[in-house]
């Protein structure tokens, strides 16, 4: 693959504008966007996800005639994760050798996989995923986090107790295989995105400014998203389905029960978003070879997407 056709990527926490942005780069260089977010894939769930509104069209969901690929298409009941998203991207990007593509999106573990490679390791296991955060219920998220130190004290060493759902799946993994989650992880997952394979973007607003966007989207989107959140119901899914775990829902559906008033579930979902806002800032900061954007300085997306265009033909 030539220089002109690499894959850019265009990262960034929640409510950085990712979405516009890629869209501005496809309608000059003539591409067309991956969606890399774990939940705009759900269907139903459009608003709150913050997917990009499109049609289905030829068999594509086609946003503004541009093609936008792994948004949309999800059953709420089902799961998707790094690997799923990896092989999914693989065959869209390898049925249009010559095209050229964007991967837009904030869920850095998926870019991970699909540029860096992944370690063969066993899926999740339901059932002792469920024993496992049981145990941690019943005697605290210490007491689990000892007995990962026990069998494992590399991957303990790593892993703060307060991060369930690590711990629980470096338990999961010595549990079905026999050997340590240290062991079985080959750096991959710590891998700089390779400088030969891709051109990666990372727009990167002030923290209080980033704030007033989150505080004002979630303004925007509440109450669609209670409308979605509603017939999801109405159609038979269960409120602890996969798809209406995404961010924000939870909180959609205690209001609509009656548990929240609107002001405590907005601002609840105002905290939490600000905080996987953090948590993302903190994973893209890992990568030494990303273009840092402010769009502050910006008048327009147009404008962010020539400036990619011109560092990325230097």
């Amino acid at each position: 693959m030539n220089k002109n056709n690499l894959p850019l990527i265009i990262a960034g926490p929640t409510a950085s504008g990712k979405t516009d942005v890629a869209l501005a780069l496809a309608a000059l260089c003539g591409g067309e966007i991956l969606s890399v977010d774990s939940r705009q894939v759900y269907k139903l769930i459009n608003v709150g996800t913050a997917a990009p509104k499109g049609v289905w069209k030829d068999g594509f969901y086609k946003v503004g005639g541009v093609k936008y690929h792994l948004v949309d298409f999800l059953d709420l009941n089902e799961t998707f994760d790094v690997s799923r998203f990896s092989a999914t991207a693989g065959k869209i990007v390898s049925s249009n050798p010559g095209g050229k593509f964007i991967f837009a999106g904030g869920t850095g573990m998926y870019m991970q996989g699909y540029f860096c490679g992944m370690d063969d390791l066993p899926p999740a296991d339901k059932a002792l995923r469920a024993e496992l955060a049981s145990l941690a219920e019943q005697k605290g998220r210490a007491y689990l986090h000892s007995l990962l130190a026990s069998v494992d004290a590399a991957s303990a060493a790593a892993i703060p107790p307060g991060n369930i759902h690590r711990v629980i799946r470096a338990l999961e993994l010595y549990k079905l295989t026999g050997k340590p989650a240290s062991v079985l992880r080959t750096g991959k997952f710590c891998a700089q995105l390779p400088r030969e394979k891709v051109f990666a973007v990372y727009l990167d607003w002030e923290k209080p400014e980033l704030e007033k966007r989150i505080l004002k989207r979630t303004e925007l989107i509440f109450d669609p998203m209670v409308k979605e959140a509603e017939l999801a119901l109405k159609l038979g899914y269960a409120e602890d389905c996969p798809g209406l775990k995404s961010l924000g829902y939870r909180e959609a559906l205690s209001y609509l029960k009656g548990d929240l008033s609107k002001e405590k579930a907005m601002e609840r979902i105002t905290v939490l978003t600000r905080q996987y806002a953090k948590r993302q800032r903190t994973w893209f900061r890992r990568y030494e070879n990303m273009k840092i954007i402010n769009p502050a300085l910006y008048k327009n997306e147009t404008e962010i997407a020539e400036e990619i265009l011109l560092w990325k033909e230097r």
